[in-house]
């Protein structure tokens, strides 16, 4: 009988691959764990930017004279038709909540290498526009954050801050377009969450960072607010 039970059991499991294949979302193959959505080589091949362990990285000298950043870290370089790309588009436009789980366990992962961040107090995801998320059906960024506390613990703050005005799509626009489009988008809603701490403001990708200089500069309004910026991607 205990021979027995491991051949079902492995039976079992290649009658549901057939029915539901699991396959990775870069080469295609069905070699990986159960739980990921890359196998070992393209994890492998994924590129880190090295910035959360790093100080003065890119991504924090691109807030410098813009709004006042504590810590700043991106997880990947990202890149147009790249595997970075095709996982931010499986999250953000196919309705695949558990990839911004899996993209935010790589980041915590990379939190765990570094104390850069260990004094933060919790993660405050960017928010979108009601009706916005609405039609996704949820925040890519929340998921992300859910994805990073499995791994790295600190709580969430979903309810501080809200975006005011629906903005379109910041793709293909410029910097001053980018910035023009969400000037007056945030606005805080619940002081009290947030007043003396330090707070980790998570985003999918930054690419000019309009996006977070705007959220952040109503965050900063926040008497002894202290800010620090975490995204899975960053645009060169």
């Amino acid at each position: 009988m205990p021979l027995i039970i491991p051949t079902l059991k492995s039976l079992a499991s290649h009658f549901l691959h057939l029915i539901y294949p699991h396959n990775c979302e870069g080469c295609g193959t069905d070699t990986l764990n159960a739980d990921s959505f890359l196998c070992a080589k393209c994890l492998h091949q994924l590129p880190e930017t090295g910035f959360i362990t790093a100080d003065k990285n890119p991504l924090e000298k691109k807030f410098y004279g813009r709004i006042r950043v504590e810590h700043a870290g991106a997880g990947f370089y990202f890149a147009k038709k790249g595997v970075l790309q095709h996982l931010i588009n499986e999250l953000k436009y196919r309705n695949n909540r558990e990839m911004g789980h899996y993209l935010g366990k790589l980041l915590g992962y990379q939190l765990l290498a570094t104390n850069r961040f260990n004094e933060t107090d919790a993660l405050v995801p960017l928010p979108l526009h009601p009706t916005r998320e609405a039609k996704r059906g949820y925040n890519q960024s929340q998921m992300i954050c859910e994805g990073i506390v499995s791994v790295w613990k600190k709580p969430i703050i979903n309810d501080a801050i809200s975006r005011i005005i629906y903005t379109e799509t910041q793709t293909n626009k410029n910097v001053s377009n980018r910035w023009d489009n969400v000037e007056q988008a945030f606005a805080v809603t619940d002081d009290s969450k947030i007043k003396g701490k330090h707070i980790i403001l998570i985003d999918d990708v930054i690419t000019t960072g309009a996006s977070i200089e705007a959220c952040g500069t109503a965050l900063l309004k926040v008497a002894g607010l202290k800010l620090s910026v975490l995204s899975v991607g960053y645009t060169i």
